[in-house]
């Protein structure tokens, strides 16, 4: 155990007691387990202690969830073995079965070149891959922007992004997964055989230990959603695991289905001459009927993505005064509002139809296809997705300048969303909202969901308590509109009171007897989804 448990002293290991929130916590020891037995001894070490135990992966979270609260930190970077892979030929669907350390990059690019390390693979595996090999690339569809994410932190978060308004979340392709609960005990979960009956589910554990308990009733949003607990009363107990925070168990294993990769990808930068345009474009792209307008159907966008003229402006400057932005395009003066579109289809033909019926969409709604870019190859598409995560980028780096004079202030950022009716209204509130108090702030993010990230860049620390009271009034208009406090990112450290506004008291308790079932005395990611007080 000594060799597994290390010090965290002077100052070796202190980038594990952050992440991507920018937020610092404290931990006594830390452990990198290389094998799901050294995750299990670990488990057992800290049960006997008694102490805090928080899980990490690559700590991109922007939520602080992997920032540890005392204690001691996993980080299951070093589980990161690509296992083997499954033919179901009933579906014609493979599934991979991964750990929670492989990065999602390096699993991109081993599907990419359909290259495996199979040293340790059966022979069931081997032939799964002779036919994938036939049967050409496929892919992962779930996209967050930082690609450097790990598949267990993807899980414990849901993640999505941008590709979500077509393929859905993370959760829709984890078709099993192996988990370390809290009492050492290993389950094992797969879509379809643990399932919810009337709010009621017995679970077993692979030592023969039962868990049986009872799924509180609770309305969540009918909009793309990450705040707490999945739960339904005719569930897959599975889909309560993903999402959670890494607050139930240890993610140790995961079987991820894949799809066969799109043979043609078009991606499409609309520059409207308002916002008001642009938001029309959106309705459209997205199938709504707009009285008065004449406009061709077109087929459902895999993506839609949205930069206000601020979020522009910002880019603007990023390009003039920073060698690292460079190779943006030019955005023009004219240039106010910014749609990306993206279509994935069968062939480039059928996509240039796409493109053409497109073009009349953006002269309906007021814009000129002069100020289109449009990429048809892999390298336009990287020009195009290097312009949609500037954004974020240039965020990140400004408020890291301001930092230097103020460091107790931090970006921001909002992970809201509502459904399609308030689309209008909470672009409206966002901007009545910031025009009013004067505060920096750029927007962007997934429109096509309703799903805006409003960056507020604070330069003083009265700005950033003003910013901070602008983003609890938003969590409640948003949650009054039937919407979420968190559509991606999750709740971690840093959003509990916006969950609290969502569920309430009640809903937050419903949430703290599921925990209490699998991990009764409160080890595991304390602090994470739960508000301060009431046993944590």
């Amino acid at each position: 155990m000594n060799e597994l448990i290390l010090n965290i002293k002077n100052n070796e290991f202190q980038e594990y007691l952050r992440d991507e929130s920018r937020s610092v916590g404290q931990a006594e020891s830390i452990s990198f387990p290389r094998t799901i037995g050294e995750v299990k001894e670990i488990v057992a070490h800290i049960n006997q202690q008694q102490i805090p135990l928080t899980i990490q992966g690559a700590r991109t979270g922007l939520a602080g969830g992997a920032v540890p609260r005392r204690g001691h930190i996993m980080n299951l970077s070093r589980l990161n073995n690509i296992k083997g892979l499954r033919y179901d030929a009933a579906s014609n669907t493979f599934f991979l079965t991964v750990e929670p350390g492989v990065l999602l990059t390096h699993l991109r690019q081993a599907l990419q070149e359909l290259s495996f390390p199979t040293a340790t693979w059966t022979p069931e595996s081997l032939a799964a891959l002779n036919q994938l090999q036939q049967q050409g690339p496929h892919f992962f569809p779930p996209d967050p922007t930082e690609t450097s994410a790990s598949i267990g932190g993807m899980i414990a978060c849901n993640a999505s992004g941008a590709l979500t308004f077509f393929y859905g979340p993370t959760r829709n392709y984890v078709e099993a997964m192996r988990v370390v609960l809290m009492n050492g005990h290993t389950l094992t979960l797969r879509r379809g055989q643990q399932l919810v009956q009337k709010g009621r589910f017995t679970v077993q554990t692979e030592e023969g230990y039962t868990i049986t308990g009872q799924i509180p009733e609770l309305s969540m949003p009918a909009v793309k959603n990450a705040s707490g607990y999945y739960l339904k009363q005719d569930m897959d107990l599975i889909d309560l695991f993903i999402g959670s925070e890494g607050t139930l168990g240890i993610v140790v294993e995961a079987e991820l289905r894949l799809l066969p990769t799109p043979r043609a990808i078009w991606g499409v930068t609309a520059f409207l001459p308002s916002e008001a345009a642009a938001l029309q474009l959106v309705r459209v792209a997205r199938g709504e009927l707009i009285p008065d307008l004449q406009v061709p159907h077109l087929p459902r966008p895999v993506a839609i993505e949205y930069f206000n003229c601020k979020a522009l402006d910002l880019l603007r400057k990023q390009r003039e005064h920073n060698p690292a932005f460079k190779q943006l395009q030019e955005l023009r003066p004219q240039y106010h509002t910014a749609i990306y579109l993206e279509w994935h289809g069968a062939s480039d033909a059928e996509l240039s139809q796409v493109a053409l019926q497109l073009g009349e969409v953006i002269r309906a709604c007021g814009g000129d296809e002069q100020d289109t870019w449009v990429a048809t190859t892999p390298y336009d598409l990287e020009q195009l997705k290097f312009f949609r995560h500037a954004t974020p980028e240039s965020v990140n780096m400004l408020i890291d300048q301001r930092r230097q004079t103020e460091p107790r202030i931090t970006k921001l950022g909002t992970d809201m969303a509502v459904p399609d009716r308030e689309l209008t209204q909470v672009v409206e509130l966002y901007n009545g909202d910031i025009a009013a108090s004067g505060l920096e702030a750029v927007m962007f993010g997934h429109i096509g969901n309703n799903h805006i990230h409003v960056n507020i860049l604070p330069r003083s620390l009265d700005e950033y308590q003003m910013g901070r009271e602008l983003y609890l009034k938003w969590a409640r208009a948003i949650v009054a509109m039937g919407g979420t406090v968190s559509a991606e990112h999750g709740i971690g450290k840093l959003k509990t009171a916006f969950l609290q506004e969502m569920y309430g008291q009640e809903g937050i308790e419903k949430f703290r007897a599921i925990k209490k079932l699998f991990d009764p005395q409160n080890r595991l990611n304390p602090g994470n989804v739960f508000p301060a007080g009431g046993g944590e």
